[in-house]
Formats: structure tokens, C-alpha cells, sequence
């Protein structure tokens, strides 16, 4: 059963935009959990973000996106939010 407090957004990215996205989702603070999925929508990552991890604690977030990004395909990213 779906968290009534939060909600799903998905975004196309392309490999060599998709760590500035996630960057830029992750930056506006209420993001509760990231996914990364082909386009045939199996998930290559995903990743919980709790309150208060900032710098280098999302260092394996931005190897692993860089190393999918690498392949230059298209993505969805897929965010579930805090319902404000």
C-alpha cells in the first residue's frame, strides 16, 4: 500500500544528463528515494536518501550514476517525494 505522504515523479534523461538531474532533484531537499530505470523499465539503481546525508556520503550515488551514464542510453528517473 502506497505512503499516503508521498508521491512518484518521473523524468527522461539522457545518459550524459542524468547525474546533473539526479544532482538537481536531490538539491530541492524532499526527495525521499531515487531509482534509475532503462527504457525498457527494469531498475538499474536505486537509492534511499535519508534527512541530513550531504557531500560525501552520496559519493557511491554519483560513481554508480556515472558509470550508467557512461553507457548513453536514455533513462527515467524516478523520484518519490514528500508530500508537502
Amino acid at each position: 500500500m502506497p505512503d499516503p505522504s508521498t508521491h512518484t515523479e518521473e523524468h527522461k534523461v539522457s545518459g550524459e544528463g542524468l547525474v546533473a538531474k539526479v544532482k538537481e532533484l536531490i538539491r530541492e531537499g524532499n526527495v525521499r528515494r531515487v531509482r534509475v530505470k532503462h527504457d525498457d523499465g527494469r531498475v538499474l539503481v536505486e537509492f534511499p536518501l535519508t534527512v541530513g546525508v550531504v557531500g560525501v556520503a552520496l559519493l557511491p550515488l554519483w560513481v554508480a550514476l556515472g558509470a550508467i551514464a557512461a553507457l548513453a542510453a536514455d533513462y527515467t528517473v524516478e523520484i518519490e517525494r514528500r508530500s508537502s
